[in-house]
């Protein structure tokens, strides 16, 4: 419990001081935000505010992390220091954070709303989700848990869906791409990808401290929990929601910084490997309902659009539509941040229940 508050606390702490040095250094350097000509027209006045704030995060989430674990191995001649399933998890948080500092970028040097190309993007997508799956399933402890599983998982593993190693590698980049877009769907308004995130990630600070708590190799009862890190899953989930509500700070509206796609891209990526190392695929889409729905109204904009050549909403992802329907981006803000925490509160309540099921 002390790591992850260290974790948390940390990982706010470097975000909350490294987030303002980064602004006065992307602003001296021209790293300013271009805006989509089609969009509202109140975000054109945004355009030059400081993007790419998403390294913030990455560096605070990381330190906090290391930090927690240097000082539990200060105290502890026992600690085991870092895990496979929370390395694993921070590769996949950082790889992806990395394709998005590129596309971001590009974006600044070459003045444009676009960044890498649909292709470039992708393979960067695939080449990182690629290895976090491969590695996945190496590293297995005593109990012979690797950090993911080849089940597919509600609360727990599903017995009677085991997918092989090929089709496995599949739905991981399939996970890996779904939230990662999604979350960069939702980072259109000053803070809203970044509040949710941090719900979500708290969520998941809740979730994994429960499956230590229950874990099968301590507890091996039928509602345990087969879950090779759980106790330093929560100590990473920690660390990214004391990242992302350290960031919040300066990306409130009005934001003083962006966190671009570095950011966006990062946070799906923590998402998508947590919901995986805690063999939760199918109860993160309650979780991040939120996300789910931005990006589920890009797929309805463009497919009834291309069928019909009108549009659904006003304009997609989801959140333009209210603004263009007149509400204030505030308005939207907090509300959506409600129906986040909504969601997050949602998906605890099934976990909790399935738990009280006795997992049957």
């Amino acid at each position: 419990m002390i790591s992850i508050l260290i974790a948390a606390s940390v990982g706010l702490l470097v975000s909350i001081l490294l987030t303002p040095y980064l602004i006065r250094v992307f602003s001296r350097q021209g790293f300013g935000q271009e805006i989509r000509e089609e969009g509202p027209a109140g975000h054109k006045s945004k355009r030059g505010t400081p993007t790419m704030g998403g390294v913030a995060i990455i560096i605070a989430m990381v330190v906090g992390y290391f930090v927690a674990h240097l000082i539990n191995w200060m105290g502890d001649d026992n600690s085991s220091g870092p895990s496979a399933s929370g390395l694993l998890v921070l590769f996949l948080g950082v790889g992806l954070g990395v394709v998005g500092f590129l596309d971001d970028f590009i974006k600044i040097r070459k003045q444009r709303n676009l960044g890498l190309n649909k292709t470039a993007k992708i393979v960067g997508q695939v080449v990182v989700g690629v290895a976090f799956a491969v590695l996945a399933l190496q590293f297995a402890d005593e109990n012979g848990l690797s950090p993911a599983s080849m089940n597919l998982s509600y609360v727990r593993d599903i017995e009677l869906i085991v997918l092989p190693i090929p089709l496995f590698v599949l739905f991981t980049l399939v996970v890996i791409s779904g939230w990662s877009n999604a979350v960069n769907f939702t980072d259109g308004l000053d803070g809203l990808a970044g509040g949710a995130a941090a719900m979500v990630l708290a969520t998941y600070v809740v979730i994994s401290f429960w499956q230590a708590r229950l874990s099968c190799a301590e507890s091996p009862a039928a509602a345990c929990y087969n879950v090779r890190d759980p106790l330093d899953l929560a100590v990473v989930a920690a660390a990214a929601t004391g990242a992302c509500v350290g960031f919040l700070w300066w990306n409130a509206a009005p934001a003083k910084i962006f966190m671009g796609d570095t950011g966006s891209l990062a946070l799906g990526g923590l998402v998508a490997g947590l919901s995986m190392t805690t063999r939760t695929e199918l109860l993160a889409i309650v979780i991040g309902g939120l996300f789910m729905v931005e990006m589920i109204s890009v797929v309805l904009q463009i497919a009834v659009f291309r069928t019909t050549r009108r549009r659904l909403f006003r304009m997609a992802p989801f959140h333009h539509h209210f603004e263009l329907a007149g509400w204030a981006e505030t308005t939207v803000i907090i509300r959506f941040w409600l129906l986040a925490a909504i969601c997050c509160m949602f998906g605890l309540g099934l976990f909790y229940s399935e738990q009280l099921a006795g997992g049957g």
